[in-house]
């Protein structure tokens, strides 16, 4: 009997540890997303300069729908994902971001982390409505691809939640008005 006991308390505390994992905002699946190897196959359509951590960053988009979807001021459809791609900025000898001709940073060819975003039908079903960004999860990897354990997903999906409007992503006048 005492050990029927044991085995139902347990139960009821994984139980009740699932629920507040899902309600806490730990409902986010970064393990759904992979890294995209193909990502420069997909269209980049911005380039960030962040004076902050003395980045560059790439934004990349696929498929090439997504754009269009944009451009037209709708969602953008379920498979895309973007992905930006983090460069260290060149610096000078006092620690600043070098400037080229057209005032933007220079980057370095070291790639410092790559931030995802993916959207498919259904992935946002699990994640609590005071965070959900529609259907999608986010995911962070380390300069060799692999999943950045480090990573706080969930604030990814609660500094993206105000942008509703625009299919929760910060980028979307990028999306819109480029030319590539």
């Amino acid at each position: 009997m005492k050990m029927l006991t044991s085995f139902a308390l347990s139960a009821v505390s994984a139980t009740i540890v699932t629920g507040a994992a899902v309600w806490s905002g730990h409902a986010q699946r970064g393990d759904l997303i992979a890294f995209p190897t193909d990502y420069a196959k997909g269209v980049l359509y911005s380039t960030v300069d962040r004076a902050d951590n003395k980045q560059v960053r790439h934004l990349y988009a696929s498929p090439r729908t997504a754009i269009d979807a944009a451009k037209a001021g709708k969602p953008l459809p379920d498979g895309t994902v973007l992905t930006m791609v983090q460069f260290a900025a060149q610096l000078d000898d006092k620690g600043e971001p070098v400037k080229s001709a057209d005032g933007r940073f220079v980057r370095t060819d070291k790639i410092v982390g790559y931030t995802v975003m993916e959207k498919r039908p259904g992935w946002g079903k699990d994640v609590p409505e005071d965070i959900r960004n529609g259907d999608w999860q986010y995911q962070a990897f380390l300069p060799d691809r692999t999943p950045n354990p480090k990573a706080a997903l969930a604030g990814c999906f609660k500094c993206h939640k105000p942008l509703d409007k625009q299919d929760f992503v910060f980028s979307w006048e990028g999306l819109r008005t480029t030319t590539n």
